[in-house]
């Protein structure tokens, strides 16, 4: 279990570089209908109806995201105001995001309606489990808790995957039938997202690695006890 930690942990760090390699060597690529991240966001916005999402600008790179609260598409400050495959591929999948949130896709609600408990219990987790750990001689109760709370983390992880390859396909989708981008500049696109998608993909992996070394470690302490 050690080594499989180890190997995602690894895996994640190969991802992230691959992921920010791949977003820098799209961004130089000129995106021949000469839109902005911005305007990619406002026409895929209109093209499905939607008039009550602002889209702003956000420091920091690689910082993107739709919030649901407020309903804003958040787009950095290059994606914002670049004239690139990368920024277009970014600002799609965002409203990608938005684009759920105004049909009710009901991935996207679930995974919304677990947001409250995990703010909730993320402050404590980590103490709760660190003491699980110091007590397994004594009680295996804590660190069953602890488990319990982390488990939420693990399945809102799980649930992220549908959510985030199902916004990138609407983004591909829109920007093919919109032809806002050349076939050259969406297989760009798809590729970037693509790696995007897989640092979701490791985190779910490396979630449910841990979890299942905590398990590992009740296991062996409910037999000693």
């Amino acid at each position: 279990m050690y080594f499989l930690i180890i190997l995602l942990m690894l895996a994640s760090f190969v991802i992230q570089w691959r992921l920010r390699s791949k977003f820098k060597q799209y961004s130089q690529v000129g995106l021949k209908a000469n839109l902005t991240g911005a305007q990619i966001a406002e026409l895929m916005l209109a093209d499905h109806g939607i008039t009550d999402v602002r889209i702003i600008s956000t420091e920091g790179r690689l910082t993107d995201h739709y919030n649901p609260t407020d309903k804003t598409v958040n787009l950095s400050e290059g994606v914002y105001a670049e004239r690139s495959a990368g920024a277009a591929a970014i600002a799609a999948h965002e409203c990608g995001h938005a684009v759920q949130h105004a049909t009710a896709y009901s991935m996207l609600q679930f995974r919304s309606a677990m947001v409250p408990a995990l703010s909730a219990v993320s402050t404590y987790m980590p103490w709760i489990l660190l003491a699980g750990i110091f007590m397994i001689n004594r009680s295996v109760i804590p660190l069953g808790v602890g488990i319990a709370l982390f488990s939420l983390t693990t399945l809102f992880s799980f649930v992220t995957l549908p959510v985030e390859f199902d916004a990138s396909s609407r983004a591909l989708a829109w920007m093919d039938k919109r032809g806002v981008v050349t076939t050259q500049e969406h297989a760009m696109a798809k590729d970037a997202l693509w790696w995007a998608a897989m640092t979701y993909v490791i985190a779910a992996l490396s979630s449910l690695a841990t979890l299942l070394y905590y398990v590992m470690i009740f296991m062996g302490g409910s037999r000693r006890n």
